[in-house]
């Protein structure tokens, strides 16, 4: 559920609920009024979008201005979002993103996340929750600590005096070692060896560095499996922030993933190619006995 509490008029309005739902109420702004500012205030102009919303675009007689977790409005909410990945559904999976940061990141993470063929609802759900929590929601982009615990590490390839401060975690996946700072470089044609800090300064290369992780570790497949676990041991060595990332997990399939697939439809593709598979030899052989008339 995408919200704790009730949204609207008399409602509880915690603001991240608030602010859910007035992401939601934008991402539908060319039939009702606005967009709004998405500051998880509820004020008037809040209340009015959202009883537009119900007698406007769901029907009938309700006007109660209020949003429930499990009432029809959130429901039609959901339900009537634009398909794939937006900025607003960005926003309101990470939550506590600034819209500043969520307008920087998202065109250079669309296109990354299509070359690196993160491509499907689940597996962008998968990335955008490891990302949400490794960077605390697009905050950092470069390690708080110094960098020096990894001074020596050879498994880094941090050979030479000062490695371990020079080539500390950057980007939203972080990178981390000589090693790792000389292969990144590589895939993107770039000397990171000499300006390492670009990898957190430059936004393309920030996402670029989490998709390359992403790849370089086989982790679509995972995705497509929904396992979480493994994919954090891949990460994070271990299951540090386990937690925070299936609950951010959670909240990016709420807006990205089908609210009502059709559970006949696997089935059902699985028939027409069983169909199809055995129409095909006979209309072969119908071929085959044919014959050229006779004039």
């Amino acid at each position: 559920m995408c919200i704790r509490a009730s949204v609207g008029l008399g409602g509880k309005n915690l603001r991240d609920d608030v602010r859910t739902v007035q992401l939601l109420l934008n991402m539908h702004h060319a039939q009702i009024t606005g967009p709004l500012v998405p500051d998880g205030v509820c004020g008037a102009a809040t209340i009015a979008l959202i009883q537009q919303f119900q007698t406007g675009v769901i029907g009938g007689d309700d006007a109660s201005g209020i949003v429930t977790p499990n009432g029809t409005t959130l429901q039609a909410l959901r339900s009537s979002m634009p398909p794939g990945l937006i900025e607003e559904k960005l926003q309101g999976i990470l939550i506590h993103a600034s819209t500043a940061n969520c307008t920087r990141f998202f065109a250079p993470m669309l296109a990354a996340m299509q070359s690196a063929d993160i491509n499907t609802p689940l597996r962008q759900a998968h990335f955008l929750a490891q990302v949400g929590h490794e960077s605390a929601e697009l905050r950092y982009t470069e390690e708080l600590a110094s960098g020096a615990k990894y001074e020596g590490r050879k498994d880094l390839g941090n050979t030479q005096k000062g490695d371990g401060m020079r080539f500390k975690g950057r980007g939203l996946l972080q990178l981390t070692g000589r090693t790792n700072y000389i292969a990144f470089g590589k895939f993107v044609s770039q000397n990171l060896l000499d300006h390492p800090e670009r990898v957190a300064t430059d936004a393309r290369l920030a996402v670029d560095v989490a998709t390359w992780f992403w790849t370089e570790h086989d982790l679509n497949p995972l995705a497509d499996a929904d396992d979480v676990v493994t994919i954090t041991h891949r990460i994070n060595g271990g299951e540090n922030g386990l937690d925070d990332r299936k609950a951010k997990l959670a909240r990016a399939k709420w807006f990205l993933l089908d609210p009502h697939p059709d559970p006949a439809l696997p089935g059902l593709i699985q028939a027409m190619e069983a169909v199809a598979m055995e129409e095909l030899p006979r209309r072969r052989r119908t071929r085959r006995r044919k014959r050229k008339p006779v004039r």
